[in-house]
């Protein structure tokens, strides 16, 4: 062999070396080779769609858990280890940028770091992200993870083995409540699809459960984005302006003319724009009298159930803000 072409062999087996493991030894970045290499050697995989040199608790996960031998000593035999990262300070092979875009819309993923662990085949059955604890307790916390995906494939096998349609769509139901609903929702529609198609009175209740589910979302989602536009058209103005009374009156109305406004929605709206004026005043007492007056109106909420450690937490705020020459009396 020429010494050229011996040069750029080396080259050519480096360069490949290096892209298989840009996540650090034992990490790999293409996800059709890992699925291959995890179905051949029987194991799971682990996602971790990571901002590598931007994300602080990404930065942190890596050092804390991923680097230390207890963590790779822990999972060697259980996962193939997927890196999917989207730095800002270097740039990907277009391909791999390609790929861990389509799979971040795939999976719906909205932080950093999310882990996702999956079969080998990619099917998603569980997500997590940065765990305190150090690798010990982060893989006994994937052990537990896994357990999900014995429960989800031992109820599918069920279903392959039962007799009936509706005694296969009820065992279908079982493996995917061992799951995350969001999980169910973005990954498994078409494991929704057969069960539907198998009881098609829905006499497991699945199919009028998740309509009920998804028109609660739905009417959530509406109402955030009614609060959204409330606060930002209607509150924030007022609310520079320093006219807190206003403010709060705006409020009240809000939640009069809107009674579907979930609890928490209404309670957090009360108590943020409610306790700006007393606050800013250093008043105690008013707004003492804010929290009494939710607690009142909502006797169910957690505010009416740790009104005390509520009212002990401004205090302190405010003793604060006074020592350090904030606030008015």
């Amino acid at each position: 062999m020429k010494k050229n072409t011996l040069i750029a062999t080396l080259a050519l087996s480096f360069a490949t070396l290096t892209s298989a493991f840009a996540g650090g030894e034992g990490w790999v970045t293409d996800f059709e080779a890992a699925k291959k290499s995890a179905a051949e050697g029987k194991k799971d995989l682990l996602l971790d769609f990571t901002g590598s040199d931007w994300c602080g608790w990404c930065i942190k996960l890596n050092e804390e858990v991923f680097s230390k031998e207890p963590f790779k000593a822990g999972t060697k035999d259980k996962f193939v280890m997927v890196e999917l990262d989207f730095p800002r300070k270097k740039e990907l092979d277009a391909k791999l940028k390609e790929q861990n875009e389509a799979l971040q819309e795939k999976f719906q993923i909205q932080g950093f770091p999310t882990i996702m662990l999956c079969d080998a085949t990619g099917k998603p059955y569980a997500k997590t992200g940065y765990q305190p604890g150090g690798p010990e307790k982060y893989v006994a916390h994937l052990d537990e993870l896994q357990a999900v995906r014995v429960k989800r494939d031992e109820a599918f096998a069920k279903a392959d083995a039962a007799k009936t349609d509706v005694e296969k769509a009820a065992f279908l139901v079982e493996g995917l409540k061992a799951l995350d609903e969001e999980l169910v929702d973005s990954c498994y529609s078409d494991v929704v699809d057969k069960i539907g198609a198998l009881d098609k009175e829905d006499k497991s209740g699945f199919v009028k459960a998740r309509k009920e589910a998804a028109a609660k979302k739905e009417a959530e989602e509406a109402a955030m984005a009614s609060i959204q536009e409330f606060m930002g058209t209607k509150i924030q103005p007022l609310m520079q302006a320093k006219e807190y009374d206003k403010a709060l009156e705006a409020v009240k109305t809000f939640i009069k003319d809107n009674p579907n406004t979930p609890e928490d929605y209404k309670i957090g709206m009360t108590l943020n724009i409610g306790l700006a004026g007393p606050m800013e005043k250093g008043n105690v007492e008013a707004a003492h009298a804010m929290v009494d007056g939710v607690a009142k109106d909502y006797p169910n909420s957690d505010v009416a159930k740790n009104v005390d450690k509520i009212k002990a937490s401004i205090k302190a705020r405010l003793d604060q803000q006074k020592a350090a020459g904030g606030g008015e009396e």
